[in-house]
Order: C-alpha cells, then structure tokens, then sequence
C-alpha cells in the first residue's frame, strides 16, 4: 500500500489544478488544465498481466480522459492509464461521504478536510468547504495550496479581503515560486475591487514566471483599459494574439480599444478576424457594423447589423444599431423610416423599454415618419430618464421633434465634442457602443 501522506499530497495537487475561479472583470486560466475528476471509492490495483503498475488508494481523484459508458479510462497522479468501472468511482460532487469516512479514520489529518471541502463546494454548501479548510489549517495543514484554495473559497463568496489575505499567504509559502496561480486569482480579486495598479503588478510577476502565457497578457491588457491606459492595453491585446492568433476573445477586447481610440478602421479589421474565425459571432458583426458606420459605410455597416440579428434574432442593440443608421442616413436605398420604427421597436421590447437609447432611437424614428407628436412622447420619457449631464442634450433633441424637424445627427457630434472637451470619454449620444468581449 502505497504511503497514505503522498497519496493525499498527490490527491490534492490535482484537486488544485481542477479549480477555476470567475470574477467580474477577468477570468482565471491555470498552467495545467483537467477534466473534471472522479473519487476512487476504494483502494484498486493496475497491473499489466501480472505486473502491478500503479495503486490507486480511497480518495484518490483521478483525471478522465473518456467516458465509456459504464468504464472510465482514466490517469492516476503518477501519469499511469488504466480502465475502472464506474461502481468504483464517484464524481467530486458525490465525494463527501467518502472523505468523512477517511476524516474518521484520520481525524487529525488536515489535508483530508481540504479534500471534502471540495466535494461541499461541488454541493453548493459553501460555509461547509470553508469550515473545512478552516479545519485543515487550524490541524496545521499550511501548505501553499490549502491557502490558495480557500482564497477562491473567500473570493467566490464575495469575500474579498479574506481571498487576497489567503492568495497572499499562498505566495509567501511558495517559497520556489512553483505555482503562478494565486497570483492570478489575487490580481483578479484586485480587479474585481478595482484595484487595477495592484493587479497590474501581480500580471507582471506572473509573466516574468510565464512570459509565454498568453492569458496573462490578456488580463493586463483588460486592466490597462479600465485604468484609462489604451496603448499600453492595445500593445498587450497585440502580445496575447502574438501567442494565440486565433483567440476570439483577445481579438473583441483589442478591436474594442480601438473603438474607443476612435481608430475605426483598425476595429473593423479585428472584428472581421474573429467572423473569419468565428463565422456566427453576433456580436462581431454588430461591432463591425457599428464601426463601419463610423466611417461613414451605412451599407456595409447595415448588412451586419442584419446578419447579427439573423444569427441572434433577440439581439436587441444590433436592432438599435439598425434604427439609428436608418434615421441618420436617411436614405430610402438602405430603408424607409417605418423599417427604423420596427428595428427601434424591437430593441425596446426585448429591453423592456427600460434603455434610455432604445427609447431614444423610437423617438428619432418616429420623428423620421413625420409622427411629431409620438415622437415627442417617447423623448419627453428619454428626458425624464437622463442623467443631467445629459438633460441639455435631450432638451435640444425634444425641442426638434416640438417644431416638427427630424432628428439632426449635428445635435449629437456637438454633445459628443461638449463631453470630450469637459474631460469625459466620447461617446456619440445616438447610438450604443459595440458590444464589449466577454473579458470586460
């Protein structure tokens, strides 16, 4: 029988690595990814003919590499292969039971309650995986992992303060600087507060440890962007596609910036990547659409705005996008204002009128139709939702619709330059912003 304290060091080191943690801003990429595990229910052997090759021990987590339907083909800790049958298995969520027997058995072993821990998270009875390790450490259990793993306990829970407490006793234990991840889950902790200096500074440790991980680059750029440092996100969102020129989501986040940056026909090249890559990417071709429109291609740009809603038919921005496009181009080439007045409408049932630029692309719509009196309702409520900043803006519009004049696109680029110039981003008032990756 193999020594039960490298088989539980062993148990846990996979444990470790099966975790992912989410935040608001970025998501957490580990060095070694696995499938989900099974819990051995028993001690097994795996012999080649008469040959022992490996022993598989109660409570070990061993790594599927397939399902076969009553077998799995699985990977002990010691990297051998071998087949056991599914009576003798069980998934991390129906685990508990077997590490309460071991924790009887071995009462005084802390690793053993970071291993059930594992299983009441799987459960969803978290102050349970918290007692545990809380249990593990106070038996003296205070290795790296247990730390970190607690952490993203703390962290899941909105715990904040506590995660960055345990990530940073994790790293202060390493001493060897063998594992990057807690520096991950602390600088995603930090932008979840953020605390996008602090965050920044854990990025860079983890890519002077990993200077290929493209993920890396990827979170710092997104924390450069939500500090206000463009280029510098632009230049990691270039790195992080250096290393992984087909990864969709970098490639949303950079053509994004340059939205932002205004640099319209360099977003309109990202975005065309991630359909070439990504052929029903909605999002994409709203973000194209949008982009172009900005260079002034209103058939271009209507064209995707129309595949984004054919491959999301509840799409409500790209709906917006297209009514807004239809007023300020005014061209019955591309469509009359009754098609802007059902795009508009859409947008505002899907969003249940609650958007104040759904509200406003009705009334611009309307008005377009000559439909004065409609038109001044619908911004008489744009007026009453508006931030007041804003209220000048949407009093000048209400104003037009008042003396039976359409909506003016000059009235826009007027508040959009006002706004850049009192310091703020510039955002044009008539339509919403592409939308943003999934990272931010």
């Amino acid at each position: 029988m193999s020594n039960p304290k490298f088989r539980l060091i062993r148990t846990l080191a996979l444990l470790a690595s099966s975790f992912i943690l989410g935040s608001l801003f970025a998501s957490i990429v580990f060095a070694q990814e696995h499938s989900e595990p099974v819990v051995a229910r028993a001690q097994m052997q795996l012999q080649v003919g008469d040959k022992l090759v490996d022993t598989i021990e109660k409570g070990d987590l061993l790594t599927v590499l397939e399902d076969r339907g009553e077998n799995y083909l699985i990977v002990t800790y010691n990297g051998h292969r071998g087949v056991v049958e599914k009576v003798n298995a069980v998934k991390i969520i129906e685990s508990a039971d077997i590490y309460t027997e071991l924790i009887q058995e071995n009462p005084t072993d802390g690793r053993l309650f970071t291993l059930r821990a594992s299983a009441w998270w799987a459960l969803k009875q978290n102050q349970k995986a918290l007692d545990d390790f809380d249990r593990a450490i106070k038996l003296g259990y205070d290795a790296p992992h247990a730390y970190s793993s607690r952490g993203m306990f703390h962290a899941a829970m909105g715990d904040f303060e506590d995660a960055i407490k345990d990530y940073t006793t994790a790293l202060e234990r390493d001493t060897e600087n063998k594992d990057f991840s807690p520096l991950l889950n602390r600088a995603a902790v930090y932008m979840t507060l953020q605390k996008f200096a602090d965050a920044i500074a854990d990025y860079d440790q983890v890519i002077q440890r990993k200077p290929e991980l493209a993920s890396a680059y990827q979170q710092r750029a997104v924390a450069h962007k939500l500090s206000g440092n463009l280029e510098q996100a632009v230049a990691d969102f270039d790195k992080a596609i250096e290393l992984s020129p087909e990864n969709v989501s970098a490639l949303m986040s950079r053509g994004f910036v340059h939205f932002q940056q205004a640099d319209h026909e360099r977003a309109v090249e990202d975005f065309a990547a991630v359909i070439e890559i990504e052929p029903r990417a909605a999002a994409a071709y709203n973000n194209r659409g949008f982009n172009l429109q900005q260079l002034g291609k209103m058939a271009e740009a209507l064209a995707d705005y129309n595949k984004a809603i054919e491959l999301a038919p509840d799409y409500a921005l790209a709906y917006q996008n297209k009514a807004w496009l239809l007023v300020i181009a005014n061209d019955p080439k591309l469509g009359n204002a009754s098609v802007a007045i059902k795009a508009a409408t859409k947008a505002g049932e899907l969003n249940n009128f609650a958007i104040i630029s759904d509200l406003a692309a009705m009334a611009a719509a309307l008005a377009a139709d000559e439909q004065f009196e409609e038109a001044i309702g619908w911004q008489e409520k744009v007026l009453e939702m508006a931030p007041e900043d804003r209220k000048p803006y949407a009093e000048k519009v209400l104003a037009l619709y008042q003396q039976h004049e359409p909506f003016d696109p000059k009235l826009a680029e007027e508040a959009a330059t006002d706004k850049a110039e009192a310091g703020a981003t510039s955002k044009s008032p008539t339509a919403e912003k592409p939308s943003e990756s999934e990272d931010e």
